[in-house]
């Protein structure tokens, strides 16, 4: 069965060094929940430590109600999946896949049932009899998956299962890896520094930063509405540009960016009194960004031109210097060349803006 974890002000030391500092999460029953961030930032720490191959310096590890610091791996009904497979090169697949099922003394029988339906699957049946050496890096991946998956577990942990695969082979994987979740329907938590990859699998992201949460969300809530600028900057590809927040003598307020081009906003939080007028930064994705055909918005020039087929991605140079970039999709009579003056228009409803420090974000309904 699957179960509910909660990390409850969870602290992990080594030494004098603190590289978790009470952490507090709720992970839901049967949830494909990934802790994603940059390298060192905790997340790989944070999955030993539910494993039990870390210890617990402060805090509570329950599943369900039942705190499990104290509780040995072997004790834990947990699956793991790790970046290098760890599978046994002198055992075929059904070797391999059966090996937890022979350390928990299951029947032959019953050995031979449950190894048949996880290789149906992960839909590596047709492999059952070949040695690792005559797989793929694909297959052998899903050789591991089955391995974690046939003893039943309450919690499947993986831990950069992809890394090691190309790029296509990894976009077929996470989806394969995703369809067996949701068949199998267990608690699974999943560390990757590939924000698309967490994006393409989850149910909900926690993104983390030297051992802190920034924010937790679905991979939408995430993307559109990040908590602060380095949740913006690390999930996808967006341009952090310079502005003032400005409230009118009725309150409104608008976003001035550039010497004046004003955008009209909505629904912020925090913003300042009547008459003034605050320095903030926002977020505009490429895609946020529409070449204006009015003649109002930002100016500046082209300065370089890719086409990929359905979008076309451009880099402006702006009036102040800064370079931003820009995905349009590719029209077949509307060619924009390297050179060319442009003015481009924002899309005021979909940006954020954050303070001065950007560890705020003022549009309402966002953070943790």
């Amino acid at each position: 069965m699957s179960v509910a974890i909660s990390f409850q002000e969870i602290v992990k030391k080594y030494g004098d060094t603190t590289v978790i500092p009470e952490l507090s999460l709720d992970i839901q029953k049967g949830e494909f929940f990934t802790l994603l961030g940059p390298s060192g930032c905790g997340k790989t720490t944070l999955l030993r430590m539910v494993a039990g191959f870390n210890s617990i310096e402060g805090g509570a590890l329950a599943f369900n109600e039942k705190v499990m610091n104290d509780v040995p791996p072997g004790k834990r009904n947990i699956g793991m999946v790790f970046q290098n497979y760890a599978i046994f090169p002198h055992l075929n697949v059904s070797e391999n896949v059966a090996f937890g099922l022979q350390n928990r003394k299951v029947s032959k029988l019953d050995q031979q049932r449950r190894v048949s339906d996880i290789l149906n699957t992960v839909k590596i049946d047709i492999y059952k009899d070949r040695m690792p050496k005559n797989l793929s890096g694909g297959q052998q991946q899903r050789v591991a998956l089955a391995r974690a998956i046939v003893i039943n577990p309450d919690v499947l942990l993986m831990d950069e299962p992809l890394s090691n695969l190309d790029a296509q082979l990894r976009v077929d994987m996470r989806n394969a890896i995703k369809s067996i979740q949701r068949e199998v329907g267990i608690t699974t938590v999943y560390v990757t520094h590939d924000q698309e990859e967490a994006m393409a699998v989850s149910d909900r992201i926690a993104v983390m930063k030297l051992g802190v949460i920034q924010q937790v969300g679905t991979p939408r809530d995430i993307y559109q509405r990040p908590a602060n600028l380095f949740v913006a900057t690390f999930i996808g590809r967006t341009n952090v540009i310079d502005a003032k927040l400005e409230i009118g003598a009725e309150g409104a307020a608008s976003v001035v960016v550039g010497r004046d081009y004003s955008l009209p906003m909505q629904a912020l939080q925090g913003q300042a009194k009547p008459g003034e007028s605050v320095a903030v930064r926002i977020s505009v994705r490429p895609e946020e960004f529409v070449l204006s055909e009015d003649g109002k918005g930002l100016a500046g020039k082209v300065v370089n031109n890719v086409f990929l087929g359905l979008n076309t991605h451009l880099v402006v140079q702006l009036d102040n210097g800064q370079e931003v970039e820009i995905i349009q999709q590719s029209a077949a009579n509307d060619v924009i060349n390297i050179g060319q003056t442009v003015r481009l228009a924002i899309l005021s409803e979909t940006i954020n803006v954050y303070d001065e420090s950007g560890e705020r974000n003022l549009n309402r309904g966002t953070g943790l």
